[in-house]
């Protein structure tokens, strides 16, 4: 138990999400298609599905990912609070949100035309058989103009209650410069909010604890419920989501990094081990976010009064993962059904899904919309999505792993223009190692 405890947290996770993958594809062995197994044990037996699957997988699973979703709304409110009310030139927000908005919405552009393209080459709808019961009901879009209005809250209180990120952020923005512009009184109150920030932070450090139990759960509830054959018969679309997930994540954030800061891209990979491990166990960029937050301000040395932007912010809009899947998806789909589409079409998904990502930023089941309005631009049928729903949830993990990595990315990128990244930290190998070692007065 000692050798365990001396273990990094980012090795007690891995080991973790190895056990959880191989609990499930054993439990799927022992099931192969039952109902449910009984254990038997003496004068009781357990079942397999109902008491492990259902039971604790499920509840353990759900209690880790409600946990990190409990920090984002207080750990993003107060981080920008106080990133924001530090600041010495309020303009210096404008930079902030211009720089950040056009960096997102490039690389998304630049995610979509790498997945078109492998796509393209390599084929993936060839030869695929439509399912003839293939459905999907597509959500309607809210408008640009609609997302811009709703982003400011009518109650910021409400907003905070329903994780209304976009709503959430501006409100902290203006509370933010109205400390910073208030004198003597905006000070104590800053006063206060710094020490909440500790707090906060501790209090992320103490939930650390259960990460490999609950990256545990979720792994060996999600392999012992995937249907494999599902994801055999659409290997070489998996195959190719995957292969521009990695094309994006380990090439071109790279390029982009070195082009724009001259920092080194490995430094940079290396220190993200540890929240892509987060991101890729829980699917979601929202839960995630307090590791990213503290690997962008402790690992890479962005300063909190950029990270606490860029981040939050990068959580709502960036849709690298999802617009790879769109880009392969569109093709595929396109191949299945015998369409040809044009350059011009392609040049329409590009456009589409690169605006879709702030249009419909902060929606629930956003990738799914975001395809199916690129769909109809083209005149695809939506049922099309029905094909490939059922790998969709592996494939979301890896896409939330890429995403947390170009929110770092552009962090480092904007904070580096703005004179706020650290690089002492970003080249120290050793700076905050784990997110355990930051606090290392936990008890």
């Amino acid at each position: 138990m000692s050798k365990i405890r001396s273990m990094s947290l980012t090795t007690r996770i891995m080991i973790g999400m190895a056990l959880g993958i191989a609990v499930g594809f054993l439990f799927q062995a022992i099931l192969a298609g039952e109902d449910d197994y009984l254990i038997p044990l003496g004068l009781f037996s357990l079942p397999i599905k109902a008491f492990f699957v259902d039971g604790l997988f499920h509840v353990g699973g759900q209690i880790f990912i409600a946990s990190l979703k409990m920090l984002v709304v207080p750990l993003v409110f107060v981080s920008l609070v106080c990133g924001t009310c530090s600041l010495s030139d309020p303009k210096k927000l404008g930079r902030l949100g211009g720089k950040s908005i056009g960096l997102y919405l490039v690389t998304t552009a630049v995610a979509i035309t790498v997945a078109i393209s492998l796509a393209l080459l390599f084929n993936p709808g060839e030869g695929i058989a439509l399912p003839s019961d293939a459905s999907f009901n597509a959500k309607e879009a809210p408008t640009l103009a609609r997302v811009i209005i709703d982003m400011f809250p009518t109650n910021p209180f409400e907003a905070m209650a329903k994780g209304n990120m976009l709503q959430v952020i501006v409100f902290a923005l203006l509370f933010g410069v109205a400390m910073a512009l208030s004198g003597k009184a905006g000070k104590r109150v800053a006063t206060v909010f710094e020490d909440l920030n500790t707090v906060i932070l501790k209090l992320v450090t103490l939930l650390m604890n259960i990460a490999p139990y609950g990256v545990f759960f979720l792994m060996a509830k999600l392999f012992t419920t995937i249907e494999m054959g599902l994801i055999v018969s659409l290997a070489k679309y998996f195959l190719v989501v995957v292969a521009a997930l990695l094309i994006h994540a380990l090439i071109n954030y790279s390029i982009i990094l070195k082009v724009l800061t001259g920092l080194n891209p490995l430094t940079f990979l290396a220190k993200m081990k540890h929240a892509c491990l987060f991101g890729f166990s829980t699917s979601s960029s929202s839960a995630t976010m307090p590791i990213t937050l503290e690997t962008a301000t402790k690992k890479l040395g962005a300063n909190n009064s950029v990270a606490s932007f860029t981040i939050p912010l990068g959580a709502t809009i960036n849709m690298d993962g999802t617009a790879i899947m769109q880009g392969v998806a569109t093709v595929f789909i396109a191949q299945v059904f015998a369409v040809d589409l044009t350059i011009s079409d392609y040049l329409m998904v590009i456009l589409t899904a690169t605006l879709a990502s702030v249009g419909t930023a902060g929606v629930p089941g956003v990738g799914l919309i975001m395809l199916a309005m690129v769909l109809n631009q083209v005149g695809l049928p939506v049922e099309g999505i029905a094909i490939i729903i059922g790998v969709d949830r592996l494939l979301d993990m890896t896409r939330t792993a890429v995403n947390i990595t170009g929110d770092c990315m552009v962090t480092c990128v904007v904070a580096k223009s703005e004179g706020q990244l650290d690089e002492t930290i970003f080249n120290d190998p050793n700076a905050a190692k784990d997110l355990e070692d930051y606090h290392k007065s936990t008890p």
